[in-house]
Protein backbone atom coordinates (compact mmCIF):
# COMPACT_ATOMS: atom_id res chain seq x y z
CA UNK A 1 0.00 0.00 0.00
CA UNK A 2 1.47 3.34 -1.00
CA UNK A 3 1.87 6.00 1.62
CA UNK A 4 -0.49 8.94 1.41
CA UNK A 5 -0.05 12.39 2.85
CA UNK A 6 -2.28 12.90 5.83
CA UNK A 7 -5.31 15.03 5.12
CA UNK A 8 -5.73 18.18 7.14
CA UNK A 9 -7.96 17.93 10.15
CA UNK A 10 -11.49 19.10 9.83
CA UNK A 11 -11.98 22.79 10.35
CA UNK A 12 -8.34 23.70 9.68
CA UNK A 13 -6.61 25.30 6.71
CA UNK A 14 -3.34 24.22 5.18
CA UNK A 15 -0.60 26.71 6.10
CA UNK A 16 1.55 28.02 3.26
CA UNK A 17 5.31 28.08 3.68
CA UNK A 18 6.67 31.32 5.11
CA UNK A 19 8.55 32.17 1.91
CA UNK A 20 5.44 31.72 -0.19
CA UNK A 21 3.09 33.85 1.90
CA UNK A 22 1.83 36.86 -0.03
CA UNK A 23 2.39 40.37 1.20
CA UNK A 24 -0.74 41.42 3.10
CA UNK A 25 -3.10 43.66 1.21
CA UNK A 26 -3.55 47.24 2.36
CA UNK A 27 0.07 47.86 3.32
CA UNK A 28 -0.40 51.63 3.30
CA UNK A 29 -3.23 51.65 5.91
CA UNK A 30 -1.16 49.24 7.98
CA UNK A 31 1.82 51.60 8.07
CA UNK A 32 -0.40 54.58 8.84
CA UNK A 33 -1.85 52.66 11.81
CA UNK A 34 1.68 51.71 12.81
CA UNK A 35 2.71 55.37 12.83
CA UNK A 36 -0.32 56.26 14.95
CA UNK A 37 0.45 53.39 17.32
CA UNK A 38 4.03 54.54 17.74
CA UNK A 39 2.77 58.02 18.53
CA UNK A 40 0.13 56.77 20.98
CA UNK A 41 2.49 54.41 22.79
CA UNK A 42 5.10 57.13 23.07
CA UNK A 43 2.61 59.43 24.78
CA UNK A 44 1.68 56.68 27.24
CA UNK A 45 5.22 56.43 28.55
CA UNK A 46 4.92 59.43 30.84
CA UNK A 47 2.59 62.30 31.58
CA UNK A 48 5.39 64.83 31.08
CA UNK A 49 6.01 63.56 27.54
CA UNK A 50 2.30 63.79 26.78
CA UNK A 51 2.21 67.35 28.15
CA UNK A 52 5.18 68.34 25.99
CA UNK A 53 3.54 66.80 22.92
CA UNK A 54 0.25 68.61 23.55
CA UNK A 55 2.07 71.88 24.09
CA UNK A 56 4.06 71.36 20.90
CA UNK A 57 0.86 70.60 19.00
CA UNK A 58 -0.77 73.81 20.23
CA UNK A 59 2.30 75.81 19.24
CA UNK A 60 2.43 74.20 15.79
CA UNK A 61 -1.28 74.83 15.21
CA UNK A 62 -0.91 78.49 16.20
CA UNK A 63 2.16 78.91 14.00
CA UNK A 64 0.42 77.18 11.12
CA UNK A 65 -2.64 79.40 11.46
CA UNK A 66 -0.47 82.50 11.68
CA UNK A 67 1.56 81.51 8.62
CA UNK A 68 -1.59 80.72 6.66
CA UNK A 69 -3.23 84.04 7.51
CA UNK A 70 -0.02 85.96 6.82
CA UNK A 71 0.36 84.41 3.38
CA UNK A 72 -3.31 84.96 2.59
CA UNK A 73 -2.80 88.65 3.37
CA UNK A 74 -0.32 88.78 0.48
CA UNK A 75 -3.18 88.30 -1.99
CA UNK A 76 -3.97 92.00 -1.68
CA UNK A 77 -0.33 93.02 -2.23
CA UNK A 78 1.41 93.50 -5.54
CA UNK A 79 4.13 90.89 -6.13
CA UNK A 80 2.61 88.77 -3.38
CA UNK A 81 3.63 85.61 -5.22
CA UNK A 82 7.34 86.42 -4.76
CA UNK A 83 7.58 85.59 -1.03
CA UNK A 84 5.27 82.59 -1.57
CA UNK A 85 7.75 81.05 -4.00
CA UNK A 86 10.71 81.74 -1.71
CA UNK A 87 8.90 80.32 1.32
CA UNK A 88 8.28 77.09 -0.58
CA UNK A 89 11.96 76.69 -1.40
CA UNK A 90 12.99 77.40 2.21
CA UNK A 91 10.46 74.84 3.41
CA UNK A 92 11.92 72.20 1.08
CA UNK A 93 15.44 72.97 2.32
CA UNK A 94 14.24 72.58 5.88
CA UNK A 95 12.69 69.18 5.14
CA UNK A 96 15.91 68.08 3.46
CA UNK A 97 18.17 69.12 6.34
CA UNK A 98 16.17 68.37 9.48
CA UNK A 99 16.24 64.53 9.22
CA UNK A 100 20.03 64.70 9.35
CA UNK A 101 19.93 66.52 12.68
CA UNK A 102 16.85 64.96 14.26
CA UNK A 103 17.04 61.27 13.27
CA UNK A 104 15.30 60.13 16.47
CA UNK A 105 12.22 62.25 15.92
CA UNK A 106 10.50 59.55 13.85
CA UNK A 107 11.13 55.88 14.56
CA UNK A 108 10.13 54.92 11.01
CA UNK A 109 13.07 56.86 9.54
CA UNK A 110 15.30 53.89 10.40
CA UNK A 111 14.16 51.48 7.71
CA UNK A 112 16.74 48.87 8.74
CA UNK A 113 14.11 47.70 11.25
CA UNK A 114 12.05 46.47 8.30
CA UNK A 115 14.87 44.58 6.59
CA UNK A 116 13.69 41.14 7.75
CA UNK A 117 10.10 41.61 6.55
CA UNK A 118 9.02 40.24 3.12
CA UNK A 119 8.27 43.66 1.64
CA UNK A 120 8.90 44.89 -1.87
CA UNK A 121 10.61 48.28 -2.27
CA UNK A 122 7.78 49.72 -4.38
CA UNK A 123 5.01 48.88 -1.92
CA UNK A 124 7.22 49.81 1.02
CA UNK A 125 7.97 53.21 -0.53
CA UNK A 126 4.31 54.06 -0.96
CA UNK A 127 3.42 52.92 2.55
CA UNK A 128 6.24 54.89 4.15
CA UNK A 129 5.36 57.96 2.11
CA UNK A 130 1.78 57.82 3.35
CA UNK A 131 2.92 57.27 6.95
CA UNK A 132 5.20 60.28 6.66
CA UNK A 133 2.18 62.50 6.10
CA UNK A 134 1.07 61.86 9.69
CA UNK A 135 2.54 64.30 12.21
CA UNK A 136 2.99 67.94 13.16
CA UNK A 137 5.59 68.62 10.48
CA UNK A 138 3.33 67.69 7.56
CA UNK A 139 0.49 69.69 9.15
CA UNK A 140 2.64 72.81 9.32
CA UNK A 141 3.95 72.24 5.80
CA UNK A 142 0.40 71.76 4.47
CA UNK A 143 -0.78 75.04 5.98
CA UNK A 144 2.30 76.90 4.73
CA UNK A 145 2.00 75.51 1.20
CA UNK A 146 -1.73 76.16 1.11
CA UNK A 147 -1.18 79.77 2.10
CA UNK A 148 1.62 80.15 -0.46
CA UNK A 149 -0.50 78.68 -3.26
CA UNK A 150 -3.52 80.81 -2.40
CA UNK A 151 -1.35 83.94 -2.20
CA UNK A 152 -0.28 83.38 -5.82
CA UNK A 153 -3.68 82.20 -7.16
CA UNK A 154 -5.94 84.62 -9.04
CA UNK A 155 -8.60 83.07 -11.25
CA UNK A 156 -10.48 79.79 -11.49
CA UNK A 157 -7.72 77.90 -13.34
CA UNK A 158 -5.11 79.18 -10.88
CA UNK A 159 -7.08 77.71 -7.96
CA UNK A 160 -7.18 74.32 -9.69
CA UNK A 161 -3.45 74.49 -10.32
CA UNK A 162 -2.98 75.56 -6.67
CA UNK A 163 -4.60 72.35 -5.45
CA UNK A 164 -2.28 70.28 -7.64
CA UNK A 165 0.73 72.37 -6.63
CA UNK A 166 0.08 71.92 -2.90
CA UNK A 167 -0.08 68.13 -3.27
CA UNK A 168 3.04 68.03 -5.43
CA UNK A 169 5.05 70.30 -3.13
CA UNK A 170 3.99 68.46 0.03
CA UNK A 171 4.80 65.03 -1.40
CA UNK A 172 8.12 66.37 -2.70
CA UNK A 173 9.10 67.69 0.74
CA UNK A 174 8.21 64.40 2.41
CA UNK A 175 9.93 62.32 -0.27
CA UNK A 176 13.00 64.54 -0.09
CA UNK A 177 13.28 64.00 3.66
CA UNK A 178 12.73 60.26 3.28
CA UNK A 179 15.23 59.84 0.47
CA UNK A 180 17.97 61.74 2.30
CA UNK A 181 17.28 59.98 5.60
CA UNK A 182 17.31 56.54 3.95
CA UNK A 183 20.50 57.25 2.04
CA UNK A 184 22.17 58.30 5.30
CA UNK A 185 20.65 55.74 7.67
CA UNK A 186 24.02 54.15 8.42
CA UNK A 187 25.42 57.58 9.17
CA UNK A 188 22.51 58.67 11.34
CA UNK A 189 22.78 55.60 13.56
CA UNK A 190 26.56 55.95 14.01
CA UNK A 191 28.61 58.12 16.33
CA UNK A 192 29.19 60.61 13.54
CA UNK A 193 25.44 60.87 13.12
CA UNK A 194 25.04 61.66 16.80
CA UNK A 195 27.67 64.36 16.37
CA UNK A 196 25.54 65.87 13.63
CA UNK A 197 22.46 65.69 15.84
CA UNK A 198 24.05 67.75 18.60
CA UNK A 199 25.02 70.36 16.01
CA UNK A 200 21.36 70.97 15.20
CA UNK A 201 21.19 73.96 17.51
CA UNK A 202 24.04 75.57 15.63
CA UNK A 203 22.29 75.10 12.28
CA UNK A 204 19.11 76.63 13.68
CA UNK A 205 21.05 79.60 15.09
CA UNK A 206 22.78 80.23 11.77
CA UNK A 207 19.46 79.88 9.94
CA UNK A 208 17.83 82.42 12.22
CA UNK A 209 20.66 84.87 11.54
CA UNK A 210 20.26 84.38 7.78
CA UNK A 211 16.49 84.91 7.94
CA UNK A 212 16.95 87.97 10.14
CA UNK A 213 19.49 89.38 7.70
CA UNK A 214 17.16 88.76 4.77
CA UNK A 215 14.23 90.44 6.56
CA UNK A 216 16.38 93.45 7.46
CA UNK A 217 17.55 93.85 3.87
CA UNK A 218 14.00 93.47 2.63
CA UNK A 219 12.72 96.12 5.03
CA UNK A 220 15.47 98.55 4.02
CA UNK A 221 14.88 98.06 0.29
CA UNK A 222 12.01 99.04 -1.96
CA UNK A 223 9.66 96.28 -0.76
CA UNK A 224 8.67 93.03 -2.42
CA UNK A 225 9.70 94.30 -5.84
CA UNK A 226 13.34 93.86 -4.81
CA UNK A 227 12.75 90.10 -4.72
CA UNK A 228 11.90 89.88 -8.41
CA UNK A 229 15.44 89.02 -9.65
CA UNK A 230 15.72 86.22 -7.08
CA UNK A 231 12.21 84.91 -7.74
CA UNK A 232 12.88 84.86 -11.50
CA UNK A 233 15.39 82.08 -10.79
CA UNK A 234 13.76 80.34 -7.83
CA UNK A 235 10.41 79.82 -9.58
CA UNK A 236 12.11 77.29 -11.87
CA UNK A 237 13.58 75.28 -8.98
CA UNK A 238 11.26 72.48 -7.84
CA UNK A 239 9.28 72.21 -5.62
CA UNK A 240 9.07 76.02 -5.65
CA UNK A 241 8.27 75.69 -9.36
CA UNK A 242 4.89 74.22 -8.37
CA UNK A 243 3.93 77.47 -6.64
CA UNK A 244 5.51 79.34 -9.53
CA UNK A 245 3.10 77.47 -11.80
CA UNK A 246 0.20 78.93 -9.81
CA UNK A 247 1.55 82.45 -10.41
CA UNK A 248 2.03 81.65 -14.10
CA UNK A 249 -1.58 80.44 -14.36
CA UNK A 250 -2.73 83.69 -12.74
CA UNK A 251 -0.76 85.65 -15.35
CA UNK A 252 -2.11 83.56 -18.23
CA UNK A 253 1.31 82.09 -19.08
CA UNK A 254 0.02 78.54 -19.59
CA UNK A 255 3.10 77.23 -21.36
CA UNK A 256 5.34 78.33 -18.54
CA UNK A 257 2.86 76.89 -16.05
CA UNK A 258 3.01 73.46 -17.70
CA UNK A 259 6.82 73.42 -17.72
CA UNK A 260 6.97 74.37 -14.04
CA UNK A 261 4.52 71.63 -13.08
CA UNK A 262 6.49 69.09 -15.12
CA UNK A 263 9.68 70.11 -13.30
CA UNK A 264 8.01 69.59 -9.92
CA UNK A 265 6.60 66.23 -11.00
CA UNK A 266 9.96 65.14 -12.41
CA UNK A 267 11.71 65.92 -9.12
CA UNK A 268 9.10 63.95 -7.18
CA UNK A 269 9.49 60.95 -9.48
CA UNK A 270 13.28 61.16 -9.27
CA UNK A 271 13.19 61.32 -5.46
CA UNK A 272 10.91 58.29 -5.23
CA UNK A 273 13.14 56.32 -7.60
CA UNK A 274 16.27 57.28 -5.64
CA UNK A 275 14.49 56.38 -2.43
CA UNK A 276 13.63 52.91 -3.77
CA UNK A 277 17.23 52.31 -4.82
CA UNK A 278 18.44 53.36 -1.38
CA UNK A 279 15.97 50.97 0.24
CA UNK A 280 17.21 48.06 -1.87
CA UNK A 281 20.85 48.89 -1.10
CA UNK A 282 20.16 49.39 2.59
CA UNK A 283 18.37 46.07 3.01
CA UNK A 284 20.73 43.95 0.95
CA UNK A 285 24.23 45.42 1.39
CA UNK A 286 26.42 44.50 4.38
CA UNK A 287 26.80 47.14 7.03
CA UNK A 288 30.03 48.90 7.95
CA UNK A 289 30.67 46.73 11.01
CA UNK A 290 30.71 43.57 8.86
CA UNK A 291 33.00 45.17 6.30
CA UNK A 292 35.34 46.45 9.00
CA UNK A 293 35.55 43.01 10.62
CA UNK A 294 36.38 41.33 7.33
CA UNK A 295 38.87 43.94 6.13
CA UNK A 296 42.56 43.22 6.68
CA UNK A 297 44.31 45.22 9.33
CA UNK A 298 46.42 48.10 8.14
CA UNK A 299 50.11 48.04 8.61
CA UNK A 300 52.42 50.83 9.39
CA UNK A 301 50.21 52.81 11.74
CA UNK A 302 51.38 56.21 12.73
CA UNK A 303 53.47 56.32 15.84
CA UNK A 304 51.26 57.19 18.82
CA UNK A 305 52.14 59.94 21.21
CA UNK A 306 53.85 62.28 18.74
CA UNK A 307 53.31 65.89 19.85
CA UNK A 308 55.03 68.22 17.42
CA UNK A 309 55.20 71.94 18.29
CA UNK A 310 54.05 71.27 21.88
CA UNK A 311 56.21 71.71 24.99
CA UNK A 312 57.45 68.62 26.77
CA UNK A 313 56.12 67.20 30.02
CA UNK A 314 52.70 67.44 31.59
CA UNK A 315 51.80 70.55 29.61
CA UNK A 316 52.14 68.70 26.31
CA UNK A 317 50.02 65.76 27.48
CA UNK A 318 47.24 67.91 28.92
CA UNK A 319 47.12 70.22 25.89
CA UNK A 320 46.93 67.26 23.52
CA UNK A 321 44.15 65.69 25.58
CA UNK A 322 42.16 68.94 25.56
CA UNK A 323 42.52 69.39 21.80
CA UNK A 324 41.50 65.77 21.23
CA UNK A 325 38.36 66.40 23.26
CA UNK A 326 37.53 69.16 20.79
CA UNK A 327 37.93 66.80 17.83
CA UNK A 328 36.36 63.64 19.24
CA UNK A 329 33.93 64.38 22.08
CA UNK A 330 30.49 65.31 20.62
CA UNK A 331 29.51 67.75 23.38
CA UNK A 332 32.88 69.51 23.43
CA UNK A 333 32.99 69.62 19.64
CA UNK A 334 29.52 71.16 19.50
CA UNK A 335 30.41 73.84 22.04
CA UNK A 336 33.60 74.80 20.18
CA UNK A 337 32.05 74.82 16.72
CA UNK A 338 29.12 76.87 18.00
CA UNK A 339 31.47 79.39 19.59
CA UNK A 340 33.59 79.64 16.43
CA UNK A 341 30.65 80.10 14.07
CA UNK A 342 28.48 82.33 16.26
CA UNK A 343 31.52 84.39 17.25
CA UNK A 344 31.97 85.26 13.57
CA UNK A 345 28.49 85.46 12.09
CA UNK A 346 26.94 87.69 14.78
CA UNK A 347 29.48 90.54 14.36
CA UNK A 348 29.60 90.12 10.58
CA UNK A 349 25.83 90.11 10.10
CA UNK A 350 25.42 93.13 12.34
CA UNK A 351 28.14 94.93 10.38
CA UNK A 352 26.45 94.08 7.09
CA UNK A 353 23.25 95.60 8.44
CA UNK A 354 25.08 98.76 9.51
CA UNK A 355 24.32 98.11 13.19
CA UNK A 356 27.83 97.37 14.46
CA UNK A 357 31.29 98.84 15.00
CA UNK A 358 34.73 97.28 14.88
CA UNK A 359 34.63 96.85 18.66
CA UNK A 360 32.07 94.11 18.15
CA UNK A 361 35.08 92.00 17.10
CA UNK A 362 35.66 91.30 20.81
CA UNK A 363 32.57 89.08 20.65
CA UNK A 364 34.62 86.20 19.21
CA UNK A 365 37.07 86.20 22.14
CA UNK A 366 34.13 86.31 24.53
CA UNK A 367 32.44 83.30 22.93
CA UNK A 368 35.59 81.17 22.89
CA UNK A 369 36.69 82.29 26.35
CA UNK A 370 33.58 80.72 27.89
CA UNK A 371 34.92 77.30 26.90
CA UNK A 372 37.26 77.57 29.92
CA UNK A 373 34.30 77.14 32.24
CA UNK A 374 33.65 73.65 33.65
CA UNK A 375 36.89 72.24 32.32
CA UNK A 376 36.64 69.12 34.48
CA UNK A 377 33.04 68.44 33.49
CA UNK A 378 34.11 67.34 30.01
CA UNK A 379 36.25 64.61 31.66
CA UNK A 380 33.12 63.11 33.34
CA UNK A 381 33.93 60.10 35.55
CA UNK A 382 37.31 59.72 33.80
CA UNK A 383 38.47 62.71 35.85
CA UNK A 384 39.75 60.20 38.42
CA UNK A 385 42.71 59.51 36.12
CA UNK A 386 43.58 63.21 36.09
CA UNK A 387 43.06 63.44 39.86
CA UNK A 388 45.53 60.59 40.41
CA UNK A 389 48.27 62.68 38.79
CA UNK A 390 47.66 65.77 40.95
CA UNK A 391 49.64 65.56 44.18
CA UNK A 392 50.27 69.24 44.83
CA UNK A 393 49.15 72.74 43.93
CA UNK A 394 51.95 72.82 41.37
CA UNK A 395 50.46 69.82 39.55
CA UNK A 396 47.01 71.42 39.58
CA UNK A 397 48.47 74.66 38.23
CA UNK A 398 50.22 72.86 35.37
CA UNK A 399 47.02 70.98 34.50
CA UNK A 400 44.88 74.13 34.39
CA UNK A 401 47.58 76.12 32.59
CA UNK A 402 47.81 73.48 29.85
CA UNK A 403 44.05 73.57 29.31
CA UNK A 404 44.14 77.36 29.12
CA UNK A 405 47.03 77.25 26.65
CA UNK A 406 45.12 74.80 24.44
CA UNK A 407 42.21 77.23 24.35
CA UNK A 408 44.51 80.21 23.72
CA UNK A 409 46.21 78.45 20.78
CA UNK A 410 42.88 78.65 18.91
CA UNK A 411 41.38 81.82 20.39
CA UNK A 412 44.28 84.24 19.94
CA UNK A 413 44.61 83.94 16.13
CA UNK A 414 40.85 83.57 15.70
CA UNK A 415 40.14 86.81 17.58
CA UNK A 416 42.68 88.56 15.34
CA UNK A 417 40.95 87.14 12.25
CA UNK A 418 37.50 88.34 13.37
CA UNK A 419 38.90 91.77 14.25
CA UNK A 420 40.48 92.10 10.79
CA UNK A 421 37.19 91.08 9.14
CA UNK A 422 35.31 93.68 11.19
CA UNK A 423 37.90 96.33 10.32
CA UNK A 424 37.39 95.57 6.64
CA UNK A 425 33.60 95.71 6.93
CA UNK A 426 33.50 98.91 8.99
CA UNK A 427 36.47 100.57 7.20
CA UNK A 428 38.01 101.42 10.59
CA UNK A 429 41.57 100.07 10.34
CA UNK A 430 42.90 102.67 12.78
CA UNK A 431 41.09 101.03 15.70
CA UNK A 432 42.28 97.49 14.86
CA UNK A 433 45.19 97.38 17.39
CA UNK A 434 43.05 98.45 20.34
CA UNK A 435 40.29 95.99 19.41
CA UNK A 436 42.82 93.15 19.37
CA UNK A 437 44.21 94.35 22.70
CA UNK A 438 40.73 94.47 24.23
CA UNK A 439 39.97 91.01 22.88
CA UNK A 440 43.09 89.53 24.46
CA UNK A 441 42.43 91.27 27.77
CA UNK A 442 38.87 89.91 27.75
CA UNK A 443 40.18 86.44 26.94
CA UNK A 444 42.58 86.61 29.90
CA UNK A 445 39.75 87.66 32.20
CA UNK A 446 37.57 84.79 30.99
CA UNK A 447 40.39 82.29 31.42
CA UNK A 448 40.91 83.56 34.95
CA UNK A 449 37.23 83.45 35.92
CA UNK A 450 36.65 80.17 34.08
CA UNK A 451 39.49 78.36 35.84
CA UNK A 452 38.18 79.43 39.25
CA UNK A 453 34.63 78.44 38.31
CA UNK A 454 35.86 75.05 37.07
CA UNK A 455 37.42 74.38 40.47
CA UNK A 456 34.66 75.78 42.67
CA UNK A 457 31.49 75.03 40.65
CA UNK A 458 32.04 71.87 38.56
CA UNK A 459 29.09 69.93 37.12
CA UNK A 460 28.57 66.82 35.04
CA UNK A 461 27.88 66.73 31.28
CA UNK A 462 25.87 63.57 30.36
CA UNK A 463 27.35 61.78 27.36
CA UNK A 464 24.33 59.66 26.42
CA UNK A 465 21.83 62.50 26.42
CA UNK A 466 21.33 65.73 24.51
CA UNK A 467 21.24 67.61 27.81
CA UNK A 468 24.38 69.55 28.66
CA UNK A 469 23.79 69.40 32.42
CA UNK A 470 23.05 66.40 34.62
CA UNK A 471 19.66 66.42 36.44
CA UNK A 472 19.82 68.40 39.66
CA UNK A 473 22.83 70.50 38.60
CA UNK A 474 21.08 73.09 36.41
CA UNK A 475 21.28 75.78 39.08
CA UNK A 476 24.96 75.02 39.62
CA UNK A 477 25.69 75.35 35.91
CA UNK A 478 23.78 78.62 35.66
CA UNK A 479 25.63 80.01 38.69
CA UNK A 480 28.98 79.01 37.21
CA UNK A 481 28.35 80.58 33.80
CA UNK A 482 26.43 83.70 34.80
CA UNK A 483 28.70 84.45 37.76
CA UNK A 484 31.78 84.06 35.61
CA UNK A 485 30.37 86.25 32.86
CA UNK A 486 29.67 88.99 35.40
CA UNK A 487 33.14 88.75 36.95
CA UNK A 488 35.06 88.75 33.64
CA UNK A 489 34.10 92.34 32.59
CA UNK A 490 35.07 93.55 36.06
CA UNK A 491 38.48 91.90 35.73
CA UNK A 492 38.87 93.48 32.28
CA UNK A 493 37.82 96.95 33.55
CA UNK A 494 41.32 98.51 33.80
CA UNK A 495 42.10 98.01 30.11
CA UNK A 496 38.59 99.10 29.14
CA UNK A 497 38.88 102.23 31.28
CA UNK A 498 42.26 103.09 29.74
CA UNK A 499 40.78 102.74 26.24
CA UNK A 500 37.86 105.01 27.11
CA UNK A 501 40.25 107.59 28.62
CA UNK A 502 42.29 107.66 25.40
CA UNK A 503 39.16 108.49 23.40
CA UNK A 504 37.64 110.95 25.88
CA UNK A 505 40.94 112.78 26.32
CA UNK A 506 41.46 112.96 22.54
CA UNK A 507 44.59 110.82 22.70
CA UNK A 508 43.54 108.45 19.91
CA UNK A 509 47.02 108.69 18.41
CA UNK A 510 48.20 106.47 21.29
CA UNK A 511 45.43 103.91 20.89
CA UNK A 512 47.91 101.37 19.54
CA UNK A 513 49.28 101.07 23.09
CA UNK A 514 46.14 99.12 24.01
CA UNK A 515 47.48 96.14 22.05
CA UNK A 516 50.59 95.41 24.14
CA UNK A 517 48.92 96.57 27.35
CA UNK A 518 45.90 94.33 26.72
CA UNK A 519 48.09 91.34 25.88
CA UNK A 520 50.23 91.80 29.00
CA UNK A 521 47.24 92.42 31.27
CA UNK A 522 45.37 89.42 29.85
CA UNK A 523 48.36 87.15 30.50
CA UNK A 524 48.76 88.52 34.04
CA UNK A 525 45.12 88.21 35.06
CA UNK A 526 44.93 84.71 33.56
CA UNK A 527 48.04 83.68 35.53
CA UNK A 528 46.57 85.02 38.80
CA UNK A 529 43.29 83.21 38.19
CA UNK A 530 45.10 79.96 37.46
CA UNK A 531 47.07 80.27 40.71
CA UNK A 532 43.89 80.76 42.73
CA UNK A 533 42.10 77.93 40.90
CA UNK A 534 45.05 75.58 41.38
CA UNK A 535 44.83 75.88 45.16
CA UNK A 536 41.10 75.12 45.10
CA UNK A 537 41.55 72.23 42.68
CA UNK A 538 44.25 70.52 44.76
CA UNK A 539 42.11 70.80 47.91
CA UNK A 540 38.80 69.70 46.32
CA UNK A 541 39.69 66.72 44.12
CA UNK A 542 37.14 64.30 45.72
CA UNK A 543 34.36 66.90 45.53
CA UNK A 544 35.16 67.66 41.88
CA UNK A 545 35.19 63.96 40.98
CA UNK A 546 31.82 63.43 42.64
CA UNK A 547 30.29 66.44 40.90
CA UNK A 548 31.46 65.55 37.38
CA UNK A 549 30.52 61.86 37.72
CA UNK A 550 26.79 62.39 38.19
CA UNK A 551 24.29 61.61 35.45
Amino acid sequence: MSAQAPSPAAGTRPVAPAAARPVPAGLTPLFVRLKLSLLRNGLRQSSSRAAVWVTSLVVVVLLSAGALLGLLALRAVDDGAAPAVLVTLLLAVGWAVMPLFFPTGDETLDTTRLAMLPLRPRSLTGALLAASLVGMGPLFALCLLTGAALAAAHGALAFVVAAVAVVLALLTCVALARAIATANTRLLTSRRGRDMAVLSGLVIAVGIQLVNFWVQRLGASSGLASLDPTVAVVRWIPPASAIGAVASASEGAYGRMAVQLVLALALLAGLVAAWQRSLVKLMTAPDSSTIAAAAPKRRGRRTAGRRPLLPEGRTSTAMLRTLRYVLRDPKTKTAWVSALVVGLIVPVFNALQGLSTIYFGCFAAGMLGTQMYNQFGQDTSAFWMVAMTIASKRDAFLELRARALALAVVTLPYSVLVSVVMAALTHDWRALPEVVGLSWALLGALLSAGSVASARLPYSIPQESRKNVAPGQTGLAAMSMLGGLLVAPVLCAPVLAATIWLHVGDHTGWSWVVLPVGAAYGALIAWLGLRVAAASTADRLPEILEAVSKG
